[in-house]
């Protein structure tokens, strides 16, 4: 069943928030450049030809430009080292002109991926990739947040779901997806439960969710029928053939609230990139 067939659940519209939220940063942005005289500046690192990548930062370049950012891309080869990456993003880092900066992943496994994020400046972690970005999101420091999980939860707000006081179920445990969505859950007051590939009995941890994030990689993974009637259902998956983690047909005669796949998560992860982004450039120009 498609996301336009017919259903219970009201659908939260991805596509329609990014939307707006990319114009609010595109005129933040703008004034930002006429007030300074400087342009935001993501710069992208790309390792590799990985198709799915190279669409991924065609895609953010692309809504990098309509949001008034100027694009800064580096493409390094496949053979690329981790010390050759590191001390790109060092550079990068130590560059005034670049006010964030995304590395696109996966980088290939020759390369030690955690020791390339944590080569990139704290203050230009866009992405919320490091530990210390991760450090904020779990102690409500100053940071950024993960992208997704950023976008999960400027997707709740907009559809009035107060996390405090529900029970939040994540499946999922990456370090830039189901762990910091987690950690801004329990910030927001939410009891949190963490499933993933060694839960035993997942189907009656996800029956406790008013809140299901599924974020586990794996295609309509989450039955409907194991969804609480009226949850709020987040599905962060993306598998072949446009299909969430989350079986959206059976999960929307159950849920009350539902992302589709695609229109859902994804477009809310560019987004608050590009909206990070000007952040960034706002406190490293002293301006805000």
């Amino acid at each position: 069943m498609s996301p336009t067939s017919a259903s219970t659940a009201r659908l939260m519209d991805g596509s329609g928030l990014a939307r707006r939220l990319v114009e609010e940063t595109a005129a933040r942005a703008a004034d930002l450049t006429r007030r300074t005289g400087a342009q935001p500046c993501l710069a992208t690192v790309l390792v590799g030809e990985d198709p799915a990548s190279v669409t991924y930062v065609r895609m953010k370049r692309a809504r990098c430009e309509k949001a008034g950012i100027r694009s800064r891309h580096i493409e390094l080869p496949a053979t690329t080292t981790t010390a050759e990456l590191v001390a790109t993003l060092r550079t990068l880092s130590d560059d005034p002109e670049v006010h964030g900066i995304l590395l696109q992943h996966p980088v290939g496994p020759h390369i030690d991926e955690r020791a390339a994020f944590e080569a990139i400046a704290p203050e230009k972690d866009v992405d919320g990739v490091t530990t210390s970005s991760f450090a904020g999101m779990s102690f409500g420091l100053p940071g950024f947040a993960s992208c997704t999980p950023g976008g999960i939860m400027r997707l709740l707000d907009a559809y009035d779901v107060d996390p405090s006081g529900k029970r939040a179920v994540v499946v999922g445990r990456s370090a830039i997806l189901g762990k910091p969505a987690g950690m801004l859950l329990l910030a927001r007051d939410a009891t949190v439960t963490y499933c993933h590939s060694r839960t035993t009995d997942l189907a009656a941890a996800v029956r406790e969710a008013d809140i299901l994030i599924a974020a586990v990689g794996r295609p309509r993974f989450i039955k409907g029928e194991d969804i609480k009637p009226g949850a709020v259902v987040i599905d962060a998956g993306y598998n072949e053939g446009n299909v969430g983690d989350v079986d959206f047909g059976s999960a929307a005669a159950r849920a009350g609230l539902i992302t589709p796949v695609p229109g859902g998560v994804g477009p809310m992860t560019i987004a608050v990139l590009l909206a990070q982004t000007v952040d960034a450039a706002e406190r490293q120009l002293a301006y805000a």
